[in-house]
């Protein structure tokens, strides 16, 4: 097991899971460095993690930056020394057709969901290695599974998240620093809140998702994924369906998406 964290980073951390979980947090008396490009949703998360017991430092600023992610680390190691935990958590979602393609909407999804988390990566992991210890948690989604209609930059950046975070795995095997990749299905947040509930099959209420992360963080599991009832099909079956089976069972069940891009966790 390990041990209680004591110093956490979470991105991401405004709303949804990544203020969730800074309040559950907050009431182990952890010392919380929270994220967020969105000032007052930022420091009422803040003011709620704090009231729970916990110790805030509030870091306004997109992960997205790699200036800004360096001087909100070098603010965490001059008040705290390090990190025990970094859940990378920030992430946007965009819907849109393909026959709408534009590039723009990956560089602005990629640079949150996928290179959000490489920055962090890089600013925290020498000083891990260094220690022989520490957990990164990265929150990618059910929806990297597969290539999801209207989920191009989405599915995509998520599925570069899952692959990103198996083979930093690897490379530090033996190193003392945990690895996790957390898969969620449909958890209440700000986007899901945008679609129809009808869509979104096995919603789960926020503070449980959270509940659900932080136990496989604490845990170090190498993969979190929830809920089983859509997990476990989508990760271990149809990710190994061939496309021609794919493309006749999602063209039935295709979900509807709103056309406007959404941010839940932000940067």
């Amino acid at each position: 097991m390990v041990s209680s964290p004591r110093r956490v980073l979470i991105t991401g951390a405004s709303s949804g899971l990544g203020r969730e979980m800074a309040v559950q947090l907050g009431r182990q008396g952890c010392r919380l460095a929270l994220t967020g490009r969105r000032e007052g949703k930022l420091l009422a998360a803040a003011d709620a993690a704090a009231k729970a017991g916990g110790q805030v430092l509030p870091l306004l600023g997109s992960v997205a930056d790699m200036d800004t992610v360096r001087r909100h680390y070098a603010e965490v190691k001059k008040a705290w020394g390090g990190l025990d935990w970094a859940i990378l958590n920030a992430g946007v979602g965009d819907s849109k057709n393909a026959r709408e393609f534009s590039s723009e909407d990956f560089r602005w999804t990629y640079a949150t969901n996928v290179f959000g988390v490489t920055n962090w990566l890089e600013a925290v992991l020498p000083d891990m290695i260094a220690a022989g210890r520490g957990t990164v948690a990265a929150v990618s989604s059910l929806a990297g599974c597969r290539g999801l209609p209207k989920s191009g930059s989405y599915s995509s950046s998520k599925a570069a998240l899952i692959t990103l975070m198996e083979s930093t795995r690897q490379d530090l095997l033996g190193t003392g620093v945990r690895v996790v990749t957390v898969c969620p299905g449909f958890v209440r947040s700000e986007l899901t809140d945008r679609n129809d509930a009808r869509d979104m099959w096995f919603l789960m209420d926020t503070a449980e998702g959270a509940r659900r992360v932080l136990r496989g963080v604490e845990r170090g599991e190498r993969l979190v994924l929830f809920p089983w009832q859509l997990a476990w099909p989508m990760f271990y079956i149809v990710r190994a369906l061939p496309p021609w089976l794919y493309d006749l069972l999602i063209g039935r069940f295709a979900k509807r998406h709103p056309k406007k891009p959404y941010v839940d966790e932000t940067a």
